[in-house]
């Protein structure tokens, strides 16, 4: 399967397919282990991060397109008592920095692959929400000998559908990235209200997004859905890493290629969320995050 980027292949399918909560530390906060600041940087580019809680387990959570670390919070505050628990705000979203020109998702693999390095994370569960995804399927691959295992949230529905052999859906991609390109708001509040946001999504939640999407670098969230040819099923494979999908029922989950080829996966799902249940249903999913990071230190 070639890659296309995760918004407009969403939309394509779905045409296709008819009190003791540890407070989190930020960037300058001191590093229980080591006892110093650090700084994270890579690419030349700072990474504005939380670390919170210790642990012989990390967590480290990555956000998806258009938002920040902050829609982890009541993760944070959950799993940070008993995991040492690490959120970052992507290059170019957040409180991160912008100074690069590539916004692919091998080069935010290698960021994934520097956070790990630089904070000397051990025994890593990356999570990534919607197109961090692949983002933290990259970085198991740059620095697999620190990471346990995959978790994907929203993610992952249809790996291995090579639906860029339909021309139907290249002329499609085209005209969403030229549309995009000329008035980037509209098409991105258009994605949002009409596939990303569910019946019972609240009327806050729908604010607190838009208002993270209209706020966010244009140039930066357009160039993320650009064609960067990332194979999901190839990678998955590469990765040798068990996949747990922690995904919003309101689109099902195809995983028809997952066991076509025979990548290991576990699907945990919300029901009745839209695009993100981490927020939307935080004690259900931190309930099945549970589940998962059980059976991960079984195995």
């Amino acid at each position: 399967m070639k890659f296309c980027p995760y918004f407009v292949a969403l939309f394509l399918c779905l045409a296709l397919f008819a009190c003791n909560n540890p407070q989190p530390k930020n960037t300058t906060a001191i590093n229980d282990d080591k006892d110093i600041t650090t700084n994270l940087v890579s690419d030349g580019v700072r990474i504005d991060y939380t670390d919170t809680g210790t642990g012989d387990t990390t967590l480290l959570f990555v956000h998806g397109w258009c938002i920040n670390k902050t829609y982890w919070a009541d993760q944070v505050a959950y799993f940070g008592k008993r995991y040492r628990v690490v959120t970052i705000d992507l290059p170019g979203f957040g409180k991160s920095g912008k100074n690069r020109t590539k916004w692919n998702t091998a080069t935010f693999g290698q960021d994934i692959k520097n956070v790990i390095n630089q904070l000397g994370l051990k025994n890593v569960i990356l999570v990534g929400h919607s197109m961090a995804g692949n983002i933290v399927l990259q970085g198991a691959v740059d620095a697999p000998e620190n990471v346990l295992a995959l978790v994907g949230v929203d993610n992952f529905k249809s790996v291995g559908v090579a639906w860029t052999d339909s021309v139907k859906a290249m002329k499609e991609y085209a005209e969403a990235m030229a549309a995009m390109k000329k008035n980037f708001k509209a098409v991105a509040f258009d994605w949002f209200n009409k596939g990303l946001f569910y019946k019972t999504t609240s009327k806050a939640l729908r604010e607190r997004i838009l208002n993270d999407v209209a706020h966010s670098d244009s140039t930066v969230a357009i160039a993320c859905q650009e064609w960067d040819n990332f194979n999901d099923a190839a990678q998955l494979l590469k990765a040798k890493k068990k996949l747990y999908l922690i995904n919003s029922d309101y689109q099902p989950t195809d995983t028809t290629g997952l066991i076509s080829k025979k990548i290991p996966y576990k699907l945990l799902e919300v029901h009745a969320t839209g695009h993100f249940p981490m927020v939307e249903k935080p004690a259900e999913f931190n309930k099945l995050l549970d589940s998962a990071i059980a059976d991960i230190k079984h195995h």
